[in-house]
């Protein structure tokens, strides 16, 4: 019988609505779990456990239900929270206390949700670690820049937690931690109240336990009533896709993509080989200028008053890089991705989803929160919805994540192919 803390946020609704349980019994089970883990884990930048016991009371004694009563949630320290500091990974905001709650985080409280705190980000978002350690191994990055948000899933402390994606914010540490991370449609998820690293780019992500979780955290991000993810489908159309970095992917991990692929066909599925045009060599490029260009503009006011206070990797690479990038060159970049989404549209519309990488192989060892950025940024530069399922295991017993991809505005689709294809590879 699972522990409370080890509910997923569809269960622990169940759970509460039937009157088995209550929210302030649910927000202590996830809170004395974190007492024991935290020394190792270091998922969170803010945590008071008086004021979650606060909430989780509140609720209880209101009698409210919402499609989140009662779930623990973590959000992200670069989105911001009225009752809670928002630092941003970085000691110039260390601090400091926003007036209002982000979107997100304003909507799922509404839904019922308990806000248990802030989870570690890389500095500003990017590439210099925070204090996360992998929860399944220590001595291995959890991945980032969404560290404590996935961590915190992965080590049962809240069963769901937002992060961001700009290049493989979620996707990444959700393969390196062993659970769901979906990455929405571009545009879909309002950002207002989230620090902006690159609007072209930029997407809230939600790091779950289950499909039927990501699903329902979607529906109430998106402000609509939840949906539930369609079960009965038919066998998939998947095109099984080698990117052009695929001699950068480990062998091992090849094979177990090749093996899904296999499994898949023989469930029923139809699983064709996809090639992608050429043009997407050059996206590695473009969405380094990209990002860069953009964030160089958005960290102007710490550039000129804290330059120091900036990690050297940080503003010796991607901001330098970014403050180098010429308007026209950055112009030039965004035609190329424009032009690249435009060729994707005729390649994915044969199938439901495609089957790829998300990530070269298991957490490395180390603090690196942002190893093979190449494997990332691909489908976060199209815009498109993806999800990351925990369905493989590689060296020491360590996840590995597959990818799947859905065409623009079809995230429902996503989710239900998701659903089954984890079910054929779990079994």
């Amino acid at each position: 019988m699972k522990r409370l803390n080890e509910l997923t946020a569809t269960e622990t609704v169940a759970t509460i609505v039937a009157g088995k349980t209550t929210c302030e019994a649910v927000a202590r089970a996830c809170l004395d779990h974190i007492a024991g883990r935290e020394p190792q884990v270091q998922a969170w930048q803010y945590l008071n456990s008086e004021q979650v016991i606060a909430q989780a009371r509140a609720l209880d004694k209101s009698g409210r239900r919402g499609p989140l009563i009662g779930v623990p949630f973590g959000v992200k320290d670069i989105i911001d929270t009225c009752d809670m500091p928002t630092e941003y990974g970085t000691v110039i905001h260390k601090g400091h206390q926003p007036k209002r709650d982000a979107a997100c985080v304003a909507l799922s409280r509404k839904a019922g949700g308990v806000l248990m705190g802030k989870t570690v980000t890389t500095e500003f978002a990017n590439v210099t670690p925070g204090k996360t350690r992998n929860p399944l191994d220590p001595d291995r990055t959890p991945g980032g820049s969404s560290s404590g948000s996935g961590a915190a899933v992965g080590d049962f402390m809240v069963p769901l937690a937002i992060g961001t994606q700009t290049t493989g914010s979620t996707t990444r540490p959700a393969s390196f931690c062993g659970v769901f991370g979906y990455r929405p449609t571009w545009g879909d998820l309002r950002t207002t109240g989230v620090m902006e690293a690159s609007g072209s780019l930029d997407t809230l992500g939600i790091l779950a336990r289950s499909v039927e979780d990501v699903a329902l955290y979607r529906d109430v991000l998106l402000g609509v009533a939840p949906e539930p993810v369609a079960s009965d489908i038919p066998a998939p159309r998947i095109g099984f896709c080698r990117p052009y970095f695929w001699p950068r992917i480990e062998p091992a991990t090849q094979n177990l993509l090749e093996g899904a692929a296999q499994r898949l066909a023989h469930a029923g599925a139809r699983v064709e080989e996809v090639k992608l045009p050429a043009d997407y060599e050059q996206l590695e490029t473009a969405h380094r200028l990209i990002s860069g260009f953009e964030m160089a503009r958005n960290l102007t006011w710490e550039l000129e008053n804290h330059r120091a206070s900036i990690s050297e990797k940080f503003r010796e690479g991607r901001l330098k890089d970014g403050l180098a990038c010429t308007y026209e060159t950055y112009c030039e970049m965004r035609d190329l991705v424009a032009r690249c989404r435009r060729m994707l549209e005729p390649v994915i519309a044969k199938y439901d989803v495609l089957l790829a990488p998300s990530a070269p192989g298991v957490a490395p060892v180390g603090p690196d929160p942002v190893p093979h950025p190449w494997v990332y940024m691909m489908w976060t530069t199209m815009h498109v919805p993806s999800l990351t399922l925990p369905v493989f295991k590689g060296q020491n017993g360590m996840p590995i994540g597959a990818q799947l991809i859905a065409k623009w505005n079809d995230d429902r689709r996503l989710f239900a192919v998701s659903r089954w294809v984890y079910q054929q590879l779990i079994i």
